[in-house]
């Protein structure tokens, strides 16, 4: 496979551009081909079925249309219903998912309780409850599914996001460095770091927040390091693609990534 091709990176809108912006930074001399599903979003809220199959399909274009040489699922509730699949049917195909940041959040915490927020596909997921079970022993998690902050931080409503945000940090109790208390945030879905601002403005600067970009960032260049399919004088380049509205994802990129 030609090292020269780019890196597909997908979600169900504009979070994943936090993902984007970490393998941007880490592998600054590759191209890559963004796809925002916006056209069905938000994935968080759907089934798992319908959520495979747009994921599957997704997979399909990128490899057809633009010769992908390397996959990002950047959507926590697309990871968690696909990735699995994806790897089965494209076993050539370096796959990278994301997952909440439980493993660093576990390690990071000094008072052994996290609160994680996410999206119900994904807290609700197989892959999910694995992953808490496997660290029960090292972590207290409080969750919280955050229905419509994704799609607040998408149509980038600031009052909603703010209003969205508070209230989910206010489901549990309570934030701080005390015994017992929370001193460790997990942004569970790819949308929520472009509300990091606000969550430190209203958790205060004590509160550890954990997002999965860098991780991600260098799983994917191990896994291309492992397959000689680093391409470290490359242009840099993106292309924007979506089905949704192209003009909202100029913005976001605009705005989130510089571009």
């Amino acid at each position: 496979m030609d090292r020269d091709r780019p890196i597909g990176v997908f979600d169900s809108g504009v979070g994943g551009l936090s993902i984007l912006r970490a393998l941007r930074a880490e592998l600054p001399g590759e191209d890559f081909v963004y796809f925002s599903d916006a056209g069905h979003a938000p994935y968080g809220e759907k089934g798992e079925e319908f959520v495979s199959n747009r994921s599957l399909a997704i997979a399909v274009d990128l490899l057809e249309q633009h010769r992908i040489k390397g996959l990002v699922v950047a959507c926590n509730t697309a990871t968690a219903a696909a990735v699995h699949l994806l790897r089965a049917r494209h076993t050539h195909l370096p796959v990278v998912g994301v997952e909440p940041a439980l493993k660093p959040a576990a390690s990071l915490t000094k008072t052994r309780h996290v609160a994680v927020l996410a999206t119900r596909g994904t807290l609700s997921s197989a892959k999910f409850k694995a992953l808490q079970d496997s660290l029960r022993e090292h972590a207290q998690f409080s969750l919280v599914p955050c229905d419509g902050l994704a799609a607040a931080i998408e149509a980038d409503d600031g009052p909603q996001v703010r209003a969205l945000c508070l209230r989910y940090t206010r489901d549990v109790c309570c934030f701080g460095t005390k015994p017992g208390e929370i001193d460790t945030l997990v942004l569970g879905c790819t949308h929520y770091p472009f509300a990091a601002e606000v969550f430190r403005e209203l958790l205060g600067p004590d509160v550890q927040l954990v997002e999965t970009g860098e991780p991600v960032a260098r799983q994917t260049r191990r896994l291309l390091e492992g397959q000689a399919l680093l391409n470290p004088s490359g242009s840099g380049a993106v292309r924007f693609h979506t089905s949704g509205d192209p003009g909202a994802l100029r913005t976001a990129a605009a705005r989130w990534l510089s571009l």
